[in-house]
C-alpha cells in the first residue's frame, strides 16, 4: 500500500504510520519497519500503542478490538485531516467483513488474496523481510496471550518473553518455520506454554526449548504441540449462546495458529470481567 501510495501521489504527500505495542511488539518488527520505511524513500513515525492494549486484554483476547480502536484510534487522531490508506485484504478480518471506504479510512486492497499482494510485490521487485512467527500474518505477542491479562508482570511477561526465546531458538538454528508462536493458556494463578511449530521440531529441539522455557519465572508449565489437543475454554455468553462466533474464535483465532488439530469444550463464564474468551486447560488427545 506504500508503494503505491507513492507511485499515485508523490513522496510529498504520503507518510508512513506504525503503531507500537511497547513489550509486545518484536524486536525484530521495529527494525524491519524501519528499514522498508527508508527503502521505500518515506518519512515514518511510531506512536505508542500499548497502554490502551492493556486495558483490552485485562477483560480476554481481542485483536478486533485493538484494530478498531486502538490501532485505527490512535491513526485517525493525527490524520484527521487526511486519507488513512490501509493494507487490509482477504487475510485479515476487515478484509472479510469490512468496506472500502469508511470515513477517511481507504482499503483498496481488500479483495486481494496474499499470493496476489506478493505477486505485486514481486512487480515492485521489493523484499518484505518476516518477522519469524508465521509465512502468512504476523502481529504483536500479545494476541498468544489466550486468556484475561490481570497481572501484566506475570501474565504479559510469560508471553513477551517466551516468544521471544523461541524466535531466537529458531534463528540461531536456521529453522525455517513457517509457524512459530508460544501460547499461554490456563487458569489466572498458571502459566501453561504451549509451543507451536511447523515444521514439527525434532525431539532434540523439542527438548532444549523445554528446558529454556521452563527457565523463565513467569512460565510454570510447558509443552510442545506436535500431536492433536483439545482444549477447555470460557467464553462470555454473548460469545457461548453464538454458534458462528464460537466457530470463528475455534477457526479463525485459534486453530490457525496451533501445531496440530484442535478440539475445544466450551464452558459458559460467569466471570462479567470476561467480554471474549479464556482458554483454561490443555491436554493432548489420546
Amino acid at each position: 500500500m506504500a508503494l503505491i501510495a507513492r507511485k499515485a501521489l508523490g513522496k510529498d504527500r504520503v507518510q508512513l504510520v506504525t503503531v507500537d505495542w511497547g513489550q509486545f511488539t518484536y524486536a525484530r518488527s521495529r527494525k524491519i519497519v524501519s528499514q522498508l520505511a527508508l527503502e521505500i524513500g518515506l518519512p515514518h513515525r511510531f506512536i505508542a500503542g500499548s497502554g490502551t492494549q492493556k486495558k483490552i486484554w485485562k477483560h480476554g483476547p481481542s485483536c478486533s478490538s485493538c484494530t478498531r480502536n486502538v490501532k485505527l484510534g490512535l491513526i485517525k487522531n493525527i490524520a484527521k485531516d487526511g486519507l488513512i490508506a490501509t493494507g487490509a485484504n482477504q487475510s485479515d478480518s476487515w478484509g472479510k467483513v469490512g468496506i472500502k471506504l469508511n470515513g477517511n479510512v481507504f482499503s483498496p486492497l481488500l479483495e486481494l488474496s496474499k499470493e496476489d499482494i506478493r505477486y505485486f510485490l514481486d512487480h515492485f521487485r521489493f523484499n518484505v523481510p518476516k518477522i519469524g512467527e508465521s509465512v502468512d500474518r504476523e502481529g504483536c505477542k500479545l494476541k498468544h496471550l489466550l486468556k484475561m491479562m490481570i497481572n501484566e508482570e506475570y501474565h504479559g511477561r510469560a508471553v513477551c518473553e517466551s516468544n521471544e526465546l523461541l524466535l531466537s531458538y529458531l534463528g540461531a538454528r536456521s529453522w525455517n518455520a513457517k509457524l512459530a508462536n508460544v501460547k499461554i493458556v490456563g487458569p489466572l494463578s498458571k502459566n501453561i506454554a504451549l509451543v507451536n511449530v511447523v515444521p514439527h521440531l525434532s525431539e532434540k529441539y523439542a527438548a532444549e526449548l523445554r528446558t529454556l522455557l521452563n527457565s523463565l519465572e513467569c512460565v510454570d508449565e510447558v509443552h510442545v504441540v506436535n500431536r492433536p489437543v483439545k482444549l477447555k475454554v470460557l467464553a462470555n455468553p454473548g460469545l457461548f449462546n453464538d454458534s458462528t462466533a464460537r466457530s470463528h474464535v475455534h477457526m479463525g483465532v485459534i486453530q490457525k495458529e496451533f501445531a496440530a488439530p484442535v478440539e475445544i469444550t466450551w464452558i459458559e463464564s460467569s466471570n462479567k470481567r470476561l467480554r471474549t474468551f479464556q482458554v483454561i486447560s490443555f491436554a493432548f488427545q489420546r
